[in-house]
């Protein structure tokens, strides 16, 4: 999870401190997302549209990557609107687990274009200045929209931050760290993309102020290609982190002790054998379990009592759905761990 208080990676001691129902049941903050990513589309429009008029001018080549960078994240801004939309969809007879995954689909699109646009775009063109290098003019112009477009980009790094952090302190873990492993992928994408664009401008002034001081057009390329570089790095981190959850994502032992302790606290269980907890969207988990009913009752009390489990699992604000089975009587029961770190 991600926002909830009991996501993956949560330490295992936080997990265990408090009640699991509690921790369960509360209501992800997943408008907040929303908010971040229209910041964050409007901040890298208003620097795309400036940076382009500047590397026009000045014909600086770490000035047009770090446009082609901006216009990149804008599109991308795109892809995570619609990854937060359509994920949101309610579920039916055909997805009964709901769409959530489709926030991973269009925000795998995005990290796609990120490094096909922004990183591919910056480097050919980095190459082909050091190869034919080009003088560069109007310094100034450069310097003065690299200092707008840093204030723009710091708002937006700055309010995707603010919810990671309020997030990551829910979950009890380090900022850096809920970022990397949330199961919010436009939150991930947005704070990945800013801190990209705030260094890569940083390297861009770098680049134009040492063309500026040698009159060489080659630290210019180089502060390209080095922008290219850092988008292909993390591009290829947000890739991997949407495949990982479009193939299935766990939730982390810590998750998974609470849920444990859950069941086996309810009167009608008296043991569980199996138990599953899957990511299917953003803040969204699917339990599948094996548990052995309490009695000896005849098959459609039986079933009564797991559909009841299930409702009740699903109340919960994070499980978006739930499976439960019976449990052959050889099957090894599955226990709460002292330390509360179970796996």
């Amino acid at each position: 999870m991600s926002s909830e208080p009991v996501g993956p990676g949560q330490t295992e001691a936080a997990s265990a401190a408090s009640t699991p129902s509690a921790r369960l049941a509360q209501k992800p903050a997943g408008g907040d997302s929303t908010t971040t990513v229209v910041v964050a589309f409007v901040a890298n429009a208003l620097v795309a549209v400036a940076k382009t008029g500047a590397a026009m001018l000045t014909g600086s080549a770490s000035m047009l990557a770090e446009a082609v960078h901006s216009w990149a994240d804008t599109g991308n801004e795109v892809f995570l609107l619609l990854a937060d939309k359509r994920s949101r969809r309610p579920a039916d007879l055909d997805h009964p687990a709901g769409f959530g995954r489709e926030a991973y689909v269009w925000s795998m699109f995005a990290a796609i274009g990120l490094f096909a646009v922004g990183a591919g775009v910056s480097l050919t063109h980095g190459i082909q200045e050091l190869l034919d290098p080009q003088p560069a003019e109007d310094f100034g112009i450069a310097y003065a929209v690299l200092a707008v477009a840093f204030v723009l980009e710091g708002v937006s790094f700055v309010r995707a931050v603010r919810q990671a952090r309020a997030e990551a302190r829910g979950a009890r873990r380090e900022v850096v760290r809920h970022v990397v492993i949330t199961s919010d992928p436009t939150l991930r994408a947005v704070v990945a993309e800013d801190a990209a664009a705030l260094v890569g401008l940083v390297v861009a002034f770098a680049g134009i102020a040492a063309h500026q001081l040698t009159g060489s057009a080659v630290p210019d390329a180089v502060g390209s290609i080095a922008i290219g570089v850092l988008l292909a790095v993390v591009s290829v981190v947000l890739v991997d982190r949407n495949r990982r959850f479009l193939v299935g994502e766990v939730a982390q032992p810590g998750t998974r002790v609470a849920v444990l302790r859950l069941l086996l606290d309810m009167p009608q269980v008296e043991r569980v054998t199996y138990l599953r907890l899957e990511f299917v969207g953003p803040r969204s988990l699917y339990l599948t379990a094996s548990v052995d009913l309490r009695g000896d009752e005849r098959e459609v009390d039986v079933a009564r009592r797991l559909d009841e489990l299930e409702r009740a699992m699903v109340d919960l604000e994070l499980v978006v759905g739930a499976v439960f089975t019976v449990s052959p009587p050889e099957e090894r029961s599955l226990t709460v761990p002292a330390d509360g770190a179970g796996r």
